[in-house]
């Protein structure tokens, strides 16, 4: 069995009006994992009892909504619950689906950490960003919805890999050093698995080695990082670190903390940014029995690992992301107990995906649908339940969706839309078409064609039929001339 980079089906129209997700697919696991799959020491949470059905209906608001942004790191669109190709168990979000919105065709406007995550703050495509590559630090003079968000009345408060400083290792031990200028007003913001062992070899330079080097565990880890990069892509062994020093689980209890230390009086913004499933991929001792002997599909077109090694990377990757989606489960109850459940709107997204050796490929950077794709869901006030939208959509629409949910006015310069249409039900469409880039490449979808130019590997131009060929296997340019014309001139708008 091949993996499928065009991912779970479109929904049909039966479904769209009917607002049914897809609960029971056939082929998926879906039940929910036990006490013995929680990590040590972590509150196992009920899987899909915890969002009531007391949710409010959409068009009724409390007041300007709380928001919480849970954001990992590298999460491709089609390892979800709903795909019937990959056994991943989310119950969490599955749960959350059925009670929002999820949609099927959501796309980093540059699958890159940096870029990714400047295009979101600024709510600007690529090539506006003002960040081309992992080389450049987010220009400060350039406004972020987080200060927009601040400076309306928001407590506005981050943790885990920002990446709005990638060019520099200038984090500070208590992880604040840049958070004022982005437009922060409390959070921790730590290096990502790479960034934070290589900055931190002789002694910490983020929160997160500071944190281990109290534990005296520092030094246990980077060992081990440098391990794992001397046996190249197929280092699925586990971490020597406890479950509570896992640097995701970390970050969620910080975000967790964050939240009980804000004002009561204000609305708040809490953006999670979970360092998984991003490699390496180290998962604790505690999460190798999760996925222990399940089967999962090869890649399409890869032959740079052994079948068995495959399989072993794409268990870690899938233990990484239902690790995470325990951590939603906690934000749910956490929000439960303090009775603002029905007032925060909660959305689950990533920077872009990670290719897990799709078209001989690993990590992200390529205009294939496992690196630019990402999932999206979104719940909470004003959103319509168990909605699955087909609509095109970018992740930089967030910004505007942020701002319109708490009332503030968008800035003109900002390429973001709103999203609100489509949460409430009242339209099916959001975009003609998406974009997007990482320098030299440029690609545009239409939802059925996708035209790449500037990418050697698919050819140049290049121009995939998804609706026919979803793997992405078979360049259809040549015979398609009046289909590239015409992309091309979408494309040149950017």
């Amino acid at each position: 069995m091949r993996s499928n980079p065009g991912g779970p089906r479109p929904a049909t129209r039966q479904e769209r009006d009917s607002g049914q997700t897809g609960r029971g697919i056939r082929g998926v696991d879906q039940g929910k994992p036990t006490r013995r799959d929680f990590l040590k020491g972590a509150a196992a949470v009920g899987a899909l009892s915890i969002l009531p059905d007391t949710l409010s209906p959409a068009g009724e608001t409390p007041g300007r909504p709380n928001i919480l942004f849970l954001f990992p790191d590298q999460h491709r669109f089609d390892w979800v619950p709903w795909n019937p190709g990959v056994p991943v168990r989310m119950p969490n979000l599955r749960a959350l689906a059925d009670r929002g919105v999820r949609f099927n065709r959501a796309f980093t406007p540059s699958p890159l950490c940096a870029p990714a995550r400047a295009c979101l703050a600024a709510g600007k495509e690529y090539a506006r960003c003002g960040v081309v590559s992992n080389g450049q630090n987010y220009p400060i003079a350039q406004t972020t919805f987080y200060k927009l968000l601040r400076d309306r009345g928001y407590h506005v408060m981050g943790c885990g890999k920002f990446d709005l400083h990638k060019a520099s290792s200038d984090w500070g031990l208590d992880g604040k050093r840049w958070l004022k200028e982005w437009g922060f007003s409390d959070g921790i913001d730590n290096g990502g698995k790479g960034d934070a062992v290589r900055a931190g070899r002789k002694e910490p330079k983020d929160p997160y080695m500071a944190f281990l080097e109290k534990r005296g565990l520092r030094q246990t880890h980077i060992d081990d990082s440098r391990r794992r990069s001397q046996t190249g892509a197929s280092a699925a062994f586990p971490t020597p670190l406890p479950d509570d020093a896992y640097c995701d689980n970390w970050v969620g209890q910080n975000g967790i903390d964050l939240l009980r230390a804000a004002p009561k009086e204000k609305p708040w913004f809490l953006q999670v940014n979970f360092t998984g499933p991003h490699p390496p991929w180290d998962i604790t001792q505690g999460m190798t029995k999760l996925y222990e002997a399940v089967e999962f599909p090869q890649p399409n077109g890869g032959r740079g690992l052994a079948p068995e090694q495959n399989a072993a990377v794409r268990r870690n990757y899938s233990a990484m992301i239902t690790n995470i989606d325990r951590w939603i489960g906690v934000y749910i109850e956490e929000l439960r107990k303090r009775g603002e459940l029905e007032n925060t709107l909660i959305v689950y997204s990533s920077d872009h995906g990670e290719m897990l050796g799709d078209h001989e490929s690993w990590g992200k950077s390529a205009p294939y649908q496992p690196s630019v794709g990402v999932p999206l869901v979104i719940a909470g006030p004003g959103v319509k339940r168990g909605l699955v939208s087909d609509a095109l959509v970018s992740t930089m629409d967030l910004a505007a969706t942020f701002l319109d949910c708490a009332a503030i006015k968008l800035p003109k310069d900002m390429d973001s839309l709103s999203l609100r249409p489509v949460l409430d039900g009242s339209k099916t469409s959001h975009r003609d078409h998406v974009l997007s880039g990482l320098c030299p490449w440029s690609m545009v979808w239409d939802g059925r064609y996708k035209l790449i130019k500037g990418f050697e590997n698919t050819g140049d131009p290049a121009l995939f039929d998804l609706r026919d060929e979803p793997l992405e296997n078979r360049n259809v340019a040549a015979e398609n001339k009046d289909t590239v014309e015409r992309l091309s001139r979408l494309m040149a708008t950017r």
